[in-house]
């Protein structure tokens, strides 16, 4: 049987240009380098990182009379109680707290304020503790006094008698950073006696509620 015109040739040229197709090899990845970079680093983010130290306030309670029958009131003619709430707001009074119709002296007031403000209200009350203050850091950046004096005039200062006294009161629409805030207030203005409470006297929550209509 006769073979068709130039198949055997031309069959074997069109076998010859057909297109091959690539090897797929499989990739491997060497993981070696990565681990041992991370493990370098977690070294050295361990050994250069300071270690977070958590902050604490330092509270003083006081302590409870020997004698309970002793009717002894605490003196509070120089001391203000502040009264933080909702929107940074602040109301306070000075002395003791007088309810309506105390027969002893004019019922209490609350007068609003915010912390753009009451460091002012503070530093009045407060005027020549802080001018002593401010006298006893001069000297120390003078280098007239050293650290270790520096440190015992200021406890001196703070803790005079004619020092202002102050209490902190939150009621429950109060932010944790206020009462922070509120604190690092007494620092800075020169109040070295000074109380927490997160609760408030009936009659305290009666006129707080009565001025956070206006908020």
């Amino acid at each position: 049987m006769a073979d068709a015109p130039g198949g055997g040739e031309e069959g074997g040229g069109g076998g010859r240009h057909k297109k091959k197709r690539a090897k797929k090899g499989s990739t491997r990845i060497d993981m070696t380098p990565m681990v041992d970079l991370a493990f370098l680093l977690l070294t050295f983010f361990i050994l250069t990182t300071t270690m977070y130290k958590p902050s604490t306030l330092q509270m003083t309670f006081p302590v409870p009379d020997e004698d309970p029958t002793d009717d002894k009131k605490t003196e509070l003619s120089n001391a203000i109680t502040l009264i933080l709430t909702k929107k940074d707001q602040i109301f306070y009074y000075f002395g003791a707290f007088r309810p309506a119709g105390d027969p002893e002296g004019v019922p209490t007031e609350l007068t609003r304020t915010d912390f753009s403000k009451v460091r002012g209200i503070l530093v009045e009350k407060n005027q020549d503790v802080v001018v002593r203050l401010n006298k006893a850091a001069a000297d120390y950046n003078l280098q007239k006094i050293n650290q270790v004096q520096y440190d015992s005039l200021r406890r001196v200062i703070k803790g005079g008698e004619d020092n202002l006294k102050a209490i902190i009161k939150t009621d429950r629409d109060a932010k944790y950073r206020n009462m922070i805030d509120m604190v690092d207030e007494m620092d800075i203005t020169g109040i070295g006696s000074y109380g927490v409470l997160d609760s408030l006297k009936v009659e305290e929550q009666v006129l707080l509620d009565a001025q956070k209509i206006n908020l």
